[in-house]
């Protein structure tokens, strides 16, 4: 999605125009998420970019655009520009575990306490 939205809207009010563009960014992001992933990929993951134009965008992540949105109505500015592309994406693992492989793993044998009576 690239689109430029207008803060202010004749006959609407401000707050209620904001949260129409959020809700826009939102229904969007989930629409995407719903989608089928390519054969090897685990997520979708987003490119966003925010700003009052196209030139003026900076990067962000998706959790950042509805704040820039809001940010960008507190200052005054008439429009804002949102890029949010989606593409499939691999997840990396948590740092500190190894992938295990259970198929092929041995169960442990349980230890001799040592002490005997």
């Amino acid at each position: 999605m690239k689109k430029t939205f207008p803060f202010k809207v004749p006959g609407k009010d401000d707050a209620r125009v904001i949260e129409a563009i959020k809700n826009d960014v939102r229904k969007y992001a989930k629409r995407e998420r719903r989608k089928q992933l390519p054969e090897g990929f685990d997520l979708w993951d987003f490119n966003c970019r925010v700003g009052t134009d196209e030139a003026g965008a900076a990067p962000s992540t998706v959790k950042e655009v509805i704040t820039a949105i809001d940010a960008l109505a507190q200052i005054g500015s008439e429009k804002v520009y949102v890029e949010v592309l989606a593409f499939a994406a691999k997840r990396d693992p948590r740092p500190g575990t190894a992938p295990q492989d259970t198929a092929t793993a041995e169960p442990e044998a349980p230890q001799d306490s040592g002490s005997k009576s």
